[in-house]
Formats: structure tokens, C-alpha cells, sequence
């Protein structure tokens, strides 16, 4: 076993993540097709040679094609061809009776006057017919351009004609060497031209994956950064070729694929902005990508069950993080239920299955510290975080933890610590004099401390002690283990690009799950704060985060930005989220998600953190029109008669008015089934409204 308590997947005494033997921590790859590449490698070159175009925050940009930002005033579709029908028929009508005399010989009086007599008088046929003719065409020419102007032809083929001849366009031809990415330009410009040219042929060759670009780009920009030798990458390159740096686990992809995926820019699709009018224009019928960038402001999801929660969202971020982390630039924790469809196990180098007897990897109670304050904390948060008693909590924990770890070199395994916390004076003795024997008195004032504290109102010790009776049942024999006889998996490990997936028994011990969820996010976000190279993104996916929302918590996720980390929550309501805190989490949260289902009074807390908007309302008054001659009164009864309605005038009167994005009523009842609403936020501040999209595209 390693020095953090941590062993292989596959059984053997390891760290999870075992450094690489060349350059470690290399970059997630871009998504290509699910299915292998053909020896020709052409698909891959075809998906690393895609434009992907800068973008607002969520738009899909493999292949993205930017829309303006207004949406420009569209004739209808019958009315703009029927338009056009009629200007061509006007041309026509108007050509034919100028060729055949009806209109007069007027037309021909700008050629007599500016071409010279000489040519108008030639004897020559061919001159003369050239110059007739000539002049016929140029008159053609300007009717044409006339009767398209006015029949918009221009709107007639860029609706209807051009789109269909973009889907038979060409492939782009090869571009330049020094700007073709699968000549790898950076190495070449770096002097590695043995190691460019061997990727390159690779690549040609139908032997590259997505994932090796990736993870080959993140070596290469550990090399520009200074952290790994140019001779190192370089050797590792030319011996390996693309299947260089490889993830500790071996692995050049995942099992299987069920999202779209672009590592190149370290998104993943997850559905379509639907083109509604509430969605600004730039986004309708735009790909919605999450990467990195957005999931480092964190995101919170909320949706009743069988909203699309896990399948929709959480499956797609797990499988992109996961292929990141085979890059090196990613480590992801993914908890849930056991059987919640979170991912095969294959697809993770370590899979905790709490409660469950076959699990090759344990849970680590303190999250691998050694320090008896910071493990305190960090259980505390776990055992009553959702009570108003943490301070005190981590107290009484401390005065125990200390002097347990002074005499035993451990913390105390779960059912020791139940005896410490019972309020039995016995196993608090025992530790009193094997303090004194090692000659460590300066901690009996944590016991006396405690001692005093022992059966006073306000105690939390007892509460501490229920709690961790929850842990202490037979189900979770030989977990939580402290002696060095298992297996734990410790948080700690997130310096390296891990990828971890915990199981909770939900089933028959719902309460502990809960629990052990508060644990985990108290040791992510512990961990992340204090990690070596924050240049790996960490992310912790919670499928379920029911009482896991904590005032601490909170404060742990608004830290996360600046250590290059994020969580994914998700909620079936905001109900279980105490009510002081659903309007921090909303705060602490940049992504929100409001999916199809939501009850009103949830709608409501969205409602409010996307604020208001202000927008252009038009009322449209209809006059009725009183004729006063009797012509007048006429045309108004022939008109009544032809219609069916009464003459009227219509005015129109236009204001600036203050409304909300999307209301409460909008969002329960007006989010069709397998859609969602959702506003982003990146790293950088931008901001992206609330957009309807929809997650089955």
C-alpha cells in the first residue's frame, strides 16, 4: 500500500493514479467518433480540421456556424416566393412588350445616340448583331436586376437556394502545413520536427484517437510550461507515437460513448437551444456544449424524477470528464446510487462500492489527513452538517481525534469513536492513561475538556454519537477502516487525473447515504484548496444531492473557482434545501438548471436569481371608422359585406417595460417534457441568459 492508503482497481498495492513514466498530467482529447478510425485516418482528420469559431458561453462550436445578434425582420415564406413569382412575371410581361414593339421604339434611343454613326451604319452582320444584341442583353440584364430587387430574389436564395447547396459542398482542401493542426506546427516550431513528424504520419495512418491528441497536447504544454524535459516528451513520442504518455490505467478511451464529444475544445453536446422566441437569436437552433469552463462556476439542477436528470445530464458530464481525465487534464469524483446508470465500471480507475462486501476499495473516514483539527472538521460537516451545531461538533471531535492519533498513530475507526462519543467515562480512562504512560500530558486538557463537557446542556456529543451509530452496522463491516487492513480510496489523490465513482447503499439506509454524500463533498473541497497542480481541472458529480446542502457547504463551493474545481448537483425540488439556503446555493451556483416538471413555488427561486429584463410591448388599439358621406358609408357597408368586420384604424403604441426572464407559472407549466432551462456563467464572468433547450437532441 502507498503512502496514501490508496491501491490499483485491479487489486494490486497501488496508488489509483500511478504517475506515468513520461510526462503525467496530459490533456483531455477532443471528441471524435464513437467508432474507430478508418486506416486512412480521414475521420480524424476531418474532426481536428472542423472550424470551431469563438462563441457565446454553452454554443456547441464544433462546426458552429455564428448567427447575428438581432434577428434580422423575415418576410413569410408565401408571401417572399409569392412576391418573387410576380416580380419575375412583371419582368416577363414587360420584356415581351418591349421585343414585340407594344411599348414603342423609345428603348433604342440611348444606343442611337452614344454609339457612332460609323457603327450604326456598318455593313458588317456580325458587328451589327453584336452590337444589338449586345445592347438587348445589357436592357435585360437591368430589368432583371429591377424585378429581383424588387422581389427580394436575394432573401429567395439565401433562404431556400443556399442551404441546400452548402449540404453538397466540397471538402475543404488541406490546409497549409504550418497552420494544419495534424501537423503538429507547435513542435515542429519547438525543434521536436522527428516527434511532429511521426504524430503526423500516425494521424494519416488511421492511428491517432482523440484522446491521444488530447493527452500528447497537454504533455506538450507541460514541456512549454517547464515541468517536463523536451528530451523526455521527444524519446516518449518517438517510441511510442501516439499512444505516448499514456494514462496511468493504460486506457486510450472509454468502453463505449453515448454523448457527443469535442476534447479539442473540452466540451461535451448536450442538446439544442430551441428556437423560441425567448431565447436570445445568436443561440436558437444553436448545439449546447459544457465544458470545463462553465462547470468551473459549478452547477445545480433541478427536476421532479424521470427528468432527464441522470440520463440527460449527469451520464454526458461523467463520460466527458472521465475522457478528459484519460488526457491528464482532468480528475473526477462521480457519487450516487448504487445502479443509478452513472457509467460502467470499466470506464473508472476506482469504484467504491460503500456497503458493499465485494469492493476492492474502502471510504476513507478523514479524507487521508493526518490532522486531527482538519479531520475534525471534515467529519463534523459529515455527521450534523445538516444541523446548526458544526462549531461545536468539531470541537468535541478534535478533543477525541488528538489524543486517539497521540497514542495509536491512527483516528479511531467508526466503532471506536461511537465508544469515545457515548458519554462512557471508560474508553476516555483508557485513553487517559495511555496518555500518561507515553508521556504526552499536555493533550489530558483536551480530555479534561471534555470530561467537564460530558452530560452539560447543549452537549452535541450525543447527537455526534447517533449519527455515527449509522455507520456502525453490519452492512458496513470492514469499511471506514483505520488499522491499515483495507483498502480506503482518500481525495487526496485528485492531484492526479483519477477517475472515481462511489456507490451509496440508498437502499434500507437512506440516512447514511446522505451522510456519506455531506462526506465527500467536505473532503473535495478540502482537497482541491490545497492541491500542487490546480492546471487539472476536479470536478465532484453528485446525482443526488438531498441534504447535502449545507451552510459550509455553500461556502466550499464559492471557493471552488479560484482552485480550478466545480461540483454538479442535483435536486428533484429545492424543498430539500433548507430554505435559508436555496437563494445562496442559486448565488454560489454560475450554471442553474430549472428541467421540465418543476413545481411552482421551485420556479419561483429561479424566477428570482435571473432577475428581470427589459423588453419592447406593443398595444395594438382598433378604432372603428365612421363614415359621414353617404360614398363613404357605401364602401363601408361593401366592405362590412366582402370582410365579415366593421372598417377600423388600428394604432400601435410601443413601451419599455420590466419583465421577468421566466416566471414561475413559465417554468412549471410552460418547459415541454425533456426540456430544461439553464443559464451559464464561465470562469471569466460571461454570462449567458436563461436558454430553453432542448436535452433530447
Amino acid at each position: 500500500m502507498d503512502s496514501d492508503g490508496t491501491q490499483d482497481a485491479r487489486g494490486t498495492q497501488a496508488n489509483p493514479v500511478p504517475r506515468p513514466a513520461g510526462p503525467p498530467d496530459m490533456p483531455a482529447a477532443p471528441p471524435m467518433p464513437a467508432a474507430p478510425p478508418r486506416r486512412d485516418g480521414s475521420a480524424f482528420l476531418s474532426w481536428l480540421r472542423a472550424p470551431r469559431p469563438e462563441a457565446a458561453p454553452g454554443v456547441w462550436r464544433l462546426g458552429h456556424r455564428p448567427r447575428g445578434a438581432e434577428e434580422p425582420e423575415e418576410v413569410p415564406a408565401r408571401q417572399l416566393l409569392g412576391g418573387a413569382l410576380i416580380a419575375f412575371l412583371v419582368g416577363w410581361l414587360l420584356w415581351s412588350l418591349l421585343q414585340n414593339g407594344y411599348l414603342g421604339g423609345w428603348w433604342i434611343l440611348p444606343l442611337e445616340l452614344l454609339v457612332p454613326d460609323s457603327w450604326l451604319g456598318s455593313d458588317s452582320r456580325i458587328g451589327n448583331a453584336l452590337l444589338y444584341n449586345g445592347y438587348t442583353l445589357v436592357v435585360a440584364l437591368g430589368i432583371m436586376v429591377g424585378v429581383g430587387r424588387l422581389g427580394r430574389w436575394g432573401d429567395v436564395w439565401r433562404r431556400f437556394v443556399a442551404p441546400l447547396l452548402r449540404r453538397g459542398e466540397p471538402d475543404r482542401p488541406a490546409p497549409a502545413p504550418e497552420d494544419d493542426p495534424a501537423a503538429w506546427p507547435q513542435l515542429r516550431a519547438a525543434g521536436a520536427v522527428d516527434a511532429a513528424d511521426r504524430l503526423a504520419e500516425e494521424a494519416r495512418g488511421g492511428l491517432m484517437r482523440d484522446v491521444d491528441h488530447a493527452r500528447i497536447a497537454r504533455a506538450w504544454q507541460g514541456v512549454r510550461t517547464g515541468r517536463f524535459p523536451l528530451a523526455t516528451f521527444t524519446g516518449a513520442v518517438l517510441q511510442d507515437g501516439s499512444a505516448a504518455c499514456l494514462h496511468p490505467s493504460g486506457e486510450r478511451d472509454l468502453p463505449a460513448r453515448h454523448a457527443r464529444h469535442d476534447l479539442l475544445t473540452g466540451q461535451v453536446r448536450l442538446g439544442t437551444t430551441a428556437d423560441d422566441p425567448r431565447n436570445p437569436y445568436s443561440y436558437r437552433g444553436t448545439g449546447l456544449g459544457l465544458g470545463p469552463d462553465l462547470l468551473g462556476t459549478s452547477l445545480v439542477a433541478v427536476g421532479p424524477a424521470g427528468s432527464g436528470k441522470t440520463g440527460s445530464l449527469v451520464r454526458p458530464l461523467t463520460e466527458s470528464l472521465c475522457l478528459q481525465a484519460l488526457a491528464g487534464r482532468a480528475a473526477v469524483v462521480v457519487v450516487g446510487a448504487a445502479g443509478a446508470g452513472l457509467g460502467p465500471a470499466d470506464a473508472f480507475d476506482v469504484v467504491v462500492r460503500v456497503g458493499n462486501a465485494d469492493s476492492v476499495y474502502d471510504l476513507g473516514l478523514y479524507g487521508g489527513t493526518t490532522d486531527p483539527d482538519e479531520a475534525a472538521a471534515i467529519l463534523a460537516e459529515a455527521l450534523v452538517g445538516d444541523l446548526d451545531d458544526v462549531r461545536r461538533a468539531t470541537t468535541v471531535l478534535a478533543r477525541l481525534l488528538g489524543p486517539f492519533r497521540a497514542v495509536h498513530g491512527r483516528f479511531p475507526g467508526v466503532p471506536e469513536l461511537r465508544r469515545l462519543l457515548d458519554g462512557d467515562l471508560g474508553p476516555i480512562a483508557e485513553l487517559r492513561q495511555a496518555l500518561g504512560e507515553s508521556g504526552q500530558e499536555s493533550l489530558l486538557r483536551e480530555l479534561d475538556a471534555r470530561e467537564r463537557q460530558l452530560g452539560q446542556p447543549g452537549d452535541p456529543g450525543g447527537t455526534l454519537a447517533d449519527r455515527i451509530a449509522l455507520l456502525d452496522r453490519p452492512a458496513f463491516a470492514g469499511f471506514f477502516d483505520t488499522s491499515g487492513a483495507s483498502r480506503p480510496f482518500s481525495l487526496k489523490a485528485l492531484d492526479h487525473p483519477v477517475r472515481v465513482r462511489v456507490d451509496l447503499p440508498e437502499r434500507g439506509h437512506a440516512d447514511a447515504s446522505r451522510m456519506l454524500a455531506r462526506l465527500v463533498l467536505a473532503q473535495f473541497t478540502a482537497s482541491v484548496a490545497v492541491r500542487e497542480d490546480r492546471s487539472l481541472f476536479a470536478c465532484l458529480v453528485l446525482d443526488d444531492a438531498t441534504g447535502v446542502v449545507t451552510p459550509e457547504a455553500v461556502r466550499g463551493i464559492q471557493r471552488l473557482r479560484s482552485s480550478n474545481a466545480g461540483v454538479v448537483l442535483t435536486l428533484r425540488t429545492l424543498d430539500d434545501v433548507p430554505r435559508p439556503l436555496r437563494g445562496p446555493l442559486l448565488g454560489a451556483t454560475g450554471c442553474r438548471m430549472a428541467l421540465s416538471g418543476l413545481t411552482p413555488w421551485d420556479g419561483q427561486d429561479f424566477a428570482e436569481v435571473w432577475g428581470k429584463e427589459w423588453i419592447e410591448a406593443r398595444d395594438v388599439t382598433d378604432r372603428q371608422i365612421i363614415a359621414e358621406t353617404p360614398a363613404g358609408k357605401a364602401v363601408h357597408m361593401l366592405r362590412r359585406v366582402i370582410t365579415g368586420k366593421a372598417p377600423t384604424a388600428r394604432a400601435v403604441t410601443v413601451r419599455q417595460v420590466e419583465r421577468e426572464r421566466w416566471s414561475a407559472s413559465e417554468l412549471a407549466h410552460g418547459v415541454p417534457p425533456g426540456h430544461a432551462v439553464l443559464s451559464l456563467t464561465t470562469v471569466k464572468g460571461e454570462h449567458a441568459p436563461p436558454l430553453l433547450v432542448d436535452l433530447r437532441d
